[in-house]
C-alpha cells in the first residue's frame, strides 16, 4: 500500500468521497506496474497523493456537471483517470499517442471498471473533429504556448481549456497570449483548485473559447 498522510487522506475523502477506494486502488497501479512501466519514476511513489492524485482530481471543482471532457497526453491517467473517478457524471476521453501507456491506461479503466472513459490512441491534433467535447484538460505536456495549439482546436469553436500549471503560469499566458487569440481563445486567466482541500492549491491556466 502506498502511505497516505492523515491530511492527504481527509483530503481525498472530501475529493472522492464513496469512490475512494477506487482512487486507492488507482495509486496502487501507479506504485506498481505505472512504475515498473516507466509512466513515472520511483520518487515520485511517495508523492503520489499529494503531488500527483490529488494535485489533478480537485481541478473536478472548475468542470461543469455533465461535461464531455478530453485530456490531452493523458499518460499515467493525470489529471484524466482522476477526473473520471471524482466525477462519475463526466464522460472523459483520454488522448494519448504512446502505445504502452495506452495498454496500461486501458488495464487500469477495466480492473477500475470505469465506464465513464475511452481512449485514444494519438495525437491532440489527429483527434480533432473526431471528439464532441466541452472541456480539454492537460497537465504537464508543454509551455502554453504549444499547448494551446493542441487544446483549442479539440473544442470546436466553444468551450473551456483548464491546464494545470506551476508558479510561471501568469508568464506563461503573457508568452501565449498572441497564440491563444488567433486560436479563438476569448478570456484567459489563472484560477485555482482545491484552495479549501488541500495544504498547496492547484494552479490552472483557463482558456475560455
Amino acid at each position: 500500500m502506498v502511505e497516505i498522510t492523515p491530511a492527504e487522506h481527509t483530503a481525498a475523502v472530501k475529493v472522492f468521497g464513496d469512490r475512494l477506494p477506487l482512487a486507492e486502488r488507482y495509486v496502487e497501479h501507479l506504485a506498481t506496474s505505472g512504475m515498473e512501466r516507466g509512466l513515472l519514476g520511483p520518487r515520485e511513489v511517495p508523492r503520489l497523493w499529494s503531488r500527483h492524485v490529488l494535485n489533478c482530481a480537485v481541478v473536478a471543482e472548475l468542470i461543469p456537471q455533465g461535461s464531455k471532457v478530453a485530456d490531452v497526453g493523458s499518460g499515467a491517467g493525470l489529471p484524466g483517470l482522476c477526473l473520471a473517478i471524482a466525477r462519475p457524471d463526466l464522460s472523459m476521453t483520454l488522448i494519448e499517442p504512446l502505445e504502452r501507456r495506452v495498454t496500461w491506461l486501458n488495464e487500469v479503466i477495466e480492473d477500475l471498471k470505469l465506464d465513464n472513459v475511452s481512449v485514444i490512441r494519438g495525437r491532440a491534433e489527429q483527434a480533432v473533429g473526431k471528439v464532441d467535447v466541452d472541456v480539454v484538460t492537460a497537465r504537464a505536456v508543454s509551455a502554453l504556448s504549444g499547448l494551446c495549439g493542441l487544446t483549442i482546436p479539440l473544442l470546436g469553436g466553444s468551450g473551456v481549456v483548464l491546464a494545470i500549471k506551476g508558479r510561471s503560469a501568469a508568464e506563461e499566458i503573457e508568452k501565449a497570449a498572441k497564440q491563444i487569440r488567433k486560436l479563438g481563445g476569448k478570456e484567459t486567466t489563472v484560477v485555482t483548485a482545491g484552495s479549501d482541500v488541500l495544504e498547496e492549491h492547484t494552479t490552472v491556466v483557463r482558456i475560455v473559447v
